[in-house]
This record gives C-alpha cells, sequence and structure tokens, in this order.
C-alpha cells in the first residue's frame, strides 16, 4: 500500500490558498517527502500528517520554492522526538546546500545521509521497493523521481511439497534465499510465482518535455506532472524558463500511458486551472488540475476491494 498526499501544487511563492509543491508518500511506516518549499510544514498539519516518519527526502533541485522549507521541517522533526537517520536524496550539492540552511537548524537528534546524484539516472533501493532518480530538462541539474513498491509472486505452497522442501525453508524462501542442505540447493524461483504487478507514482517538475519523463512514466499508476501554464501562447515563455504548459504534460502523458496523471506547480499567474482542463483532457482524459491537499491509497491489485 502507498499513501499519496500533494501536499501543495504552486510555483515560484506560496498564495493564500494554495502552498508550493511538494509529495508526501506513505509505506511500510516511512513517509517519503519529494521537495520541501516554504509552507510545507503547514500543508502536512492540514492532513495530519506527522514529521516524525520522514525518513527519505528528495529534493528535484536547489530553487527556494523546493527546498526553502527544510530548516523549519528538520526543526519539526526533531521537535516530534525523531531520532533516526534521515537519507537526503538529491542533484550534487545537496551536502554543501544543506548544511547551509542549517545555520539556523544546527543542534538535530537525528544524523543526516547524502544522496549525491551524478548519473543521469539512479535506483535507490528503499524497504519493498526502490526509488528510480531520472534527469531532466531545467535550467538548473534538476531530477524527477519514481516510487516503486515491489510485488513478489505468490508462494507455491504445492510445488515446495511436491519438491520435497522442508518446511522450516518455506519462509526463508518466500523472503528470496537460497539454500543449501548437503548437496540439495534450494532457490526461490523452485517454489515462486511470477511477480505481479508492484505500484508506481511518478513526479516530474521544473522541466521541459524529455524522453526521460516518458520512459520513467510509463504505465505508472499517478504521474505527477508540472504545469506551468495552462494558455498555449505562453509555449514560449515556458521554453525560455524551462517550463511546460498543459497541452505539453498531457502530451508526456498520452506517450506514457499511466493510469492517471495530475497536475501541479501552477504559475502564480494561473488562479484557476479548470478553465483548460477541457482540451487536457481531449489529449488525456483521466486528468485532473489537483489542488492542495489531494491524496490517494494505492493498493496492490489484489488487495484492493
Amino acid at each position: 500500500m502507498l499513501d499519496i498526499c500533494l501536499l501543495g501544487t504552486g510555483g515560484m511563492m506560496p498564495l493564500p490558498k494554495r502552498f508550493l509543491t511538494s509529495l508526501a508518500a506513505r509505506c511500510n511506516g516511512t513517509t517519503i517527502l519529494i521537495d520541501c518549499g516554504e509552507g510545507t510544514q503547514i500543508a502536512m498539519a492540514k492532513k495530519g500528517l506527522s514529521a516524525n516518519p520522514i525518513g527519505i527526502m528528495c529534493f528535484t533541485h536547489y530553487h527556494a520554492d523546493h527546498i526553502s522549507g527544510l530548516p523549519g521541517m528538520l526543526l519539526n522533526m526533531a521537535n516530534s522526538e525523531r531520532t533516526e537517520d534521515v537519507l537526503m536524496i538529491g542533484p550534487k550539492g545537496l551536502e554543501r546546500v544543506v548544511n547551509s540552511l542549517r545555520v539556523i537548524a544546527k543542534e538535530l537528534p537525528f544524523k543526516i545521509k547524502f544522496h549525491e546524484l551524478s548519473s543521469p539516472e539512479e535506483r535507490i533501493e528503499i524497504p519493498g521497493g526502490y526509488i528510480q532518480a531520472f534527469k531532466v530538462n531545467h535550467n538548473v541539474v534538476c531530477y524527477g523521481y519514481s516510487i516503486v513498491l515491489e510485488r513478489k509472486g505468490r508462494f507455491d505452497a504445492e510445488a515446495a511439497k511436491s519438491l520435497g522442501i522442508p518446511l522450516q525453508y518455506w519462509n526463508r524462501l518466500q523472503h528470496g534465499q537460497t539454500i543449501s542442505e548437503g548437496d540439495t540447493v534450494y532457490t526461490p524461483d523452485m517454489v515462486m510465482g511470477p511477480e505481479r504487478k508492484g505500484i508506481k507514482v511518478t513526479y516530474a517538475t521544473d522541466t521541459r518535455p524529455t524522453e526521460s519523463i516518458i520512459r520513467n512514466a510509463e504505465d505508472a499508476d499517478i504521474f505527477i506532472c508540472e504545469g506551468m501554464y495552462g494558455e498555449d501562447e505562453k509555449l514560449d515563455s515556458a521554453k525560455s524558463k524551462k517550463h511546460m504548459t498543459f497541452r505539453e504534460a498531457a502530451e508526456l502523458a498520452a506517450k506514457a500511458h499511466p493510469k492517471e496523471m495530475w497536475l501541479t506547480h501552477y504559475s502564480p499567474a494561473l488562479i484557476n486551472p479548470e478553465p483548460f482542463m477541457k482540451m487536457v483532457r481531449g489529449i488525456f482524459p483521466n486528468a485532473h488540475a489537483a489542488r492542495d491537499g489531494r491524496s490517494v491509497e494505492l493498493m496492490f491489485e489484489d488487495e484492493e476491494q
């Protein structure tokens, strides 16, 4: 199960009714936070989310609207009595940027571990799955992220019985262990069915359209994509500032085939995105102009009611 909450949907600056873009994903007792702009603490509080479980923080890039809320969030985590290590993931320079911001958040009861991205694509293992980072195209180095929960195949008890595998080895085989007993070797593939469909959420913001986005958002359960400008006539501005229009985001979704797309990271001048959604849905029908706090609970297919 993966709980997704788009905490804020604004770009550049927070507005009275729109926080800056940030995403909280909860799975296996840990919260993954992608970006932490000004106001993220308030957005979490409005959704009843605690800062204590934040174990992983991913940053797309280091423009202020994506990271300026970090010092306060770290202090909030400290005040919530978090003591476990926190993993931070982001483009090269992450440790320098974070330590600069920590001038006003020096004393923390937990350690920060840094994973600086240097390759066009990198996979970071997490319990039950992985985070896939992929480079996008902004006016500074910027990455998108997919959060993927994997789903192992079903354990085939009948196969285990027919092969004469002792019962005490079944659990270990289910967890991927290979077992040697004298000259006999038992491997997981002997008793595990084919891998089942997992869960994938892809997040890409502050970028021009790229093939890396299409590739990484392919067949995602949710594709969260920036839509800085609703108007087609602002395409030149989108190109010069390395952002996207609604139409361009919809065209990416049409090529990547996710189950649904949420638009986010709106220009402060775009007060109401809904008038542009008829055009967007004409290109990709299952599209939503997300508002702050949009949430969903994603279940594995065989667990859905």
